[in-house]
């Protein structure tokens, strides 16, 4: 069984900070965590990079939407693969899927080539998969290191069921990391339902309050179901319950 392991989500500079203060074994960097996640820029990187000593993968997402992607965006994300991988980063966060649904092999090894020796994890585009078992057999032929999934349900907790046969499955191969809702109340249940050691939480508390005095109503600069005055940060002391909790696991 792989020893337990904690990564932190984090799209921020503050995020990053909070999660290895609050003992994250390895950091997800994105940006736009509000949309899913998409590739941070390398500035953000190389903040991270020179402040804290935490493995740092790589999230690489061109966009919001689906993980059905075009040869300009496979391009695009090539590059960026490549990019980090001369900045050293420890592993790269990818996905992509055909039209049909499946794990689009072709473009998963394209990308895996320009990761080199880098880690790879395949990212939730496995939740939006046709057929987990037969997108976790693919991964792992693949060789990519870890599968990030929530048990192809709305929460790692609703797909704990998907969550154990999947670990079962893998039988060490590769590593089963539950990701989506993951918080202190639920990680010994996945643990205890599932057998899942590996865990991916963003570990935000309360969203904190902006500091501007003068606010703009009834003006939105993205999704409009989101207040522009409220900002969404990890929480070191959430961090590290979590963090607690699951290096206490076995």
């Amino acid at each position: 069984m792989n020893q337990p392991l904690i990564e932190g989500c984090v799209d921020s500079y503050a995020s990053a900070m909070a999660a290895a203060a609050g003992g994250a074994d390895r950091l997800e960097l994105c940006a736009n965590l509000a949309i899913g996640g998409t590739t941070p820029s390398p500035a953000l990187f190389k903040q991270v990079q020179r402040d804290c000593d935490v493995k740092i993968n790589v999230l690489i997402r061109p966009r919001f939407g689906d993980f059905l992607y075009s040869q300009p965006e496979m391009e695009e994300m090539c590059t960026e693969i490549q990019a980090f991988r001369a900045l050293g980063a420890n592993g790269v966060v990818i996905g992509a899927l055909t039209p049909e649904g499946a794990l689009d092999v072709d473009s998963m090894r394209r990308l895996m080539d320009c990761a080199g020796d880098m880690e790879v994890t395949l990212h939730r585009a496995f939740d939006m998969a046709r057929d987990p078992m037969e997108t976790l057999e693919a991964a792992a032929s693949l060789g990519c290191r870890t599968v990030l999934t929530s048990g192809q349900a709305s929460s790692a907790l609703a797909g704990l069921e998907v969550l154990r046969t999947l670990r079962v499955r893998a039988a060490g191969r590769i590593d089963i990391m539950a990701g989506c809702g993951v918080k202190k109340e639920n990680i010994r249940r996945l643990y205890d339902g599932a057998g899942i050691t590996s865990f991916h939480t963003t570990g935000r508390g309360a969203p904190l309050d902006s500091g501007m005095i003068y606010r703009k109503a009834g003006v939105s600069m993205g999704l409009p179901s989101l207040s522009e005055y409220e900002v969404w940060r990890t929480d070191p002391e959430e961090f590290r319950a979590c963090a607690e909790i699951v290096h206490g696991l076995l």
